[in-house]
């Protein structure tokens, strides 16, 4: 399997991802750094927001979520993945199924659970090991939370934090789906209709969920 390619979601040669890599596409830096410095734009520069899904094909393409200013960890995940293809980097998406044990309450009164599902992340080729590497949270976002902030060092995987600062539980991974080449938007849509089907019958025909 090639991760390296562009696809249809993961659309890097576009000028919306070019633009976007353009400073750390250089031979003065070496993969591991080039693989951190953009984990760390788009975990900060694009806002977390568990509350606004999209519905349709065309809002899952990294240069459509590139011209947002926050976004769903599945979105993140899937700008991560452009632009680490789109410097030469194998990589990939990786969902899952998570609770969340902190700040719960809207979570609840949103979703009826503490459940976010499917939850993106995503998995990084470097020095001949994949990496599993989670770009969601952004900084001021674990500051309201009481968390350390996700860091990357390019050797070892970075997946949400199971402890805040106080040592409360903060986040646990239920079910794992595994690893996809492109965007399994299908298996999202279902994923959606079997945890949430509710709130998907309530935007049944739109193109969006915003709660």
């Amino acid at each position: 399997m090639n991760y390296l390619t562009p696809t249809y979601y993961f659309d890097y040669e576009t000028e919306e991802i070019q633009k976007l890599i353009k400073e750390y596409d250089t031979t003065e830096l070496t993969e591991k750094e080039k693989a951190i410095k953009i984990y760390l734009k788009i975990r900060d520069d694009w806002r977390y927001d568990a509350y606004h899904i999209n519905l349709s094909k065309k809002c899952f393409k990294a240069s459509f979520i590139a011209k947002k200013s926050k976004g769903h960890c599945v979105d993140k995940s899937i700008l991560l993945v452009a632009c680490l293809r789109g410097l030469g980097i194998p990589a990939r998406i990786h969902l899952a199924k998570v609770k969340n044990h902190i700040g719960i309450e809207r979570l609840i009164q949103k979703f009826g659970t503490n459940e976010l599902t499917p939850h993106g992340m995503v998995n990084v080729l470097l020095n001949d090991q994949w990496l599993k590497i989670s770009p969601a949270f952004n900084k001021a976002l674990c500051r309201k939370c009481n968390v350390a902030p996700l860091d990357f060092d390019g050797e070892n995987d970075s997946i949400f934090q199971e402890y805040n600062n106080e040592g409360n539980v903060f986040m646990e991974y239920l079910d794992d789906y595994g690893h996809f080449n492109d965007v399994p938007f299908d298996f999202i849509l279902e994923n959606l209709n079997v945890h949430y089907p509710d709130i998907v019958k309530q935007f049944e025909g739109k193109k969006e969920i915003i709660l």
